[in-house]
């Protein structure tokens, strides 16, 4: 099995870019939801996380929690946008095991984040594209540097996989 090389420094590049991505839809959800504070809690873990590096049951636990607030809120583009949040909180944790399950993990952010703006936009693409285009433009070398060490992804039918497999076309460089 192939093996991805994930330092410290990885993690916490990581976890700021998929706290941007997230933290541009943030808005969205509390727009629905605005008594809920579990997404903004999985950012705000996120961004310490980013600062001390210290990988705590309480990131995890945020992480969690924000997409279980995915599940409930009953609206589309609230639950991408805490998806989003939920996934940047838990983009310290992929393992460095190759598999296509951890580069999604690793994308998910600002994949989500593409839906959640494309969907508030009443599903214009052109909308998502410039959400996608905004999260490769501000992707440090760490994020393509984990995608380029994870198996090609092979894309399906959904608007998701297509924002996937544009994240990682374009990262791969």
């Amino acid at each position: 099995m192939d093996t991805v090389t994930i330092s410290d420094e990885d993690r916490r590049l990581l976890g700021a870019w998929a706290a941007d991505c997230a933290e541009r839809v943030l808005p969205l959800f509390e727009a629905k939801s605005p008594a809920d504070p579990r997404p903004r809690e999985a950012v705000e873990g996120i961004r310490v996380f980013t600062r001390d590096g210290r990988r705590t049951a309480g990131l995890r636990s945020v992480a969690v929690a924000a997409l279980a607030a995915a599940r409930e809120v009953g609206d589309p583009v609230a639950t991408a946008a805490a998806r989003a949040a939920g996934y940047a909180a838990a983009s310290p944790y992929i393992h460095p095991i190759a598999t296509p399950h951890q580069a999604k993990h690793a994308l998910a952010p600002a994949m989500y984040a593409a839906l959640a703006r494309e969907l508030a936009a009443d599903g214009d693409t052109g909308v998502g594209d410039e959400e996608l285009r905004l999260a490769i433009e501000h992707a440090p070398q760490a994020v393509a540097d984990i995608v380029r060490q994870m198996p090609v992804f092979v894309p399906g039918r959904s608007r998701l996989d297509a924002f996937r497999d544009r994240l990682e076309t374009a990262l791969r460089g």
